[in-house]
């Protein structure tokens, strides 16, 4: 009997023992279970925290993109502008420098005809006239349109000469102001009446071979009074306007 009692001491505490391991080792699970959860937090809070900063940054990329799109959108306009009303400027100096011009035509003086020849000079000697020739002769065939060499204002028109003299045929006299008139003629037909106001370049009759006269032509004549006889050369004082003769 003694035995038997002696031999169930050892069992016990082998069991005990290989008790205490067991629970050691759940233990040390445990632990080691709450190390790697705990990993496992920290790496999603790592994650998210990331993706914020990422948001972030692609909002600021995106807010600073659309801030550059405004400010080019806002130089474009501003350039539009800009060349609106370098534009409209420009018009305007345009529109004042053909007025200007127009002015300027207005207060200068013409040829009285367009595609001529000259012929008969002031001056000249000649069978055709009691003394020397008192105009300019502008070589045109018959109907060719005759102006007004400078505006002014129609103190003569008509045949005899307006007044002037048979040889004269058909004639037109224009006051000028400053003691200086123009005289046309030869003339087909007198478009214009006396007291009518004329502008530079304005049609007032039509070339012909009316009077004294050896062929189609236009006798033209600047003169310091409205009647024969105060003629100065033509061709001189349209040059000293300017005038190509």
């Amino acid at each position: 009997m003694f035995e038997r009692v002696t031999s169930r001491f050892p069992r016990t505490s082998a069991t005990r023992t290989r008790a205490a391991v067991l629970a050691a080792g759940l233990g040390t699970s445990v632990v080691l279970g709450a190390g790697v959860a705990a990993a496992v937090d920290n790496t999603a809070a790592s994650g998210a925290a990331g993706a914020v900063q990422a948001q972030a940054a692609a909002q600021s990329k995106a807010a600073e993109a659309q801030a550059k799109a405004v400010e080019a959108q806002a130089a474009k306009a501003q350039k539009a502008a800009e060349a609106k009303k370098a534009a409209a400027a420009k018009a305007a100096q345009a529109k004042k420098a053909a007025k200007a011009a127009a002015k300027k035509k207005a207060a200068s003086w013409i040829d009285p005809v367009k595609s001529y020849k000259l012929s008969a000079s002031f001056a000249q000697d000649g069978g055709m006239w009691a003394h020397k020739h008192s105009g300019q002769d502008y070589a045109i065939p018959t109907g060719t349109p005759v102006v007004a060499a400078h505006g002014g204002t129609v103190v003569k028109a008509g045949g005899n000469g307006a007044g002037d003299g048979p040889a004269y045929g058909n004639a037109v006299v224009i006051k000028h102001g400053d003691r200086t008139y123009s005289q046309y003629a030869h003339l087909s037909s007198v478009n214009v009446k006396v007291g009518q106001v004329v502008k530079t370049g304005q049609k007032i009759a039509l070339s012909g071979n009316t009077g004294n006269s050896s062929g189609p032509h236009l006798h033209f004549e600047i003169r310091t009074t409205p009647n024969y006889g105060s003629a100065v050369d033509p061709v001189k004082f349209l040059r000293g306007k300017g005038v190509t003769v």
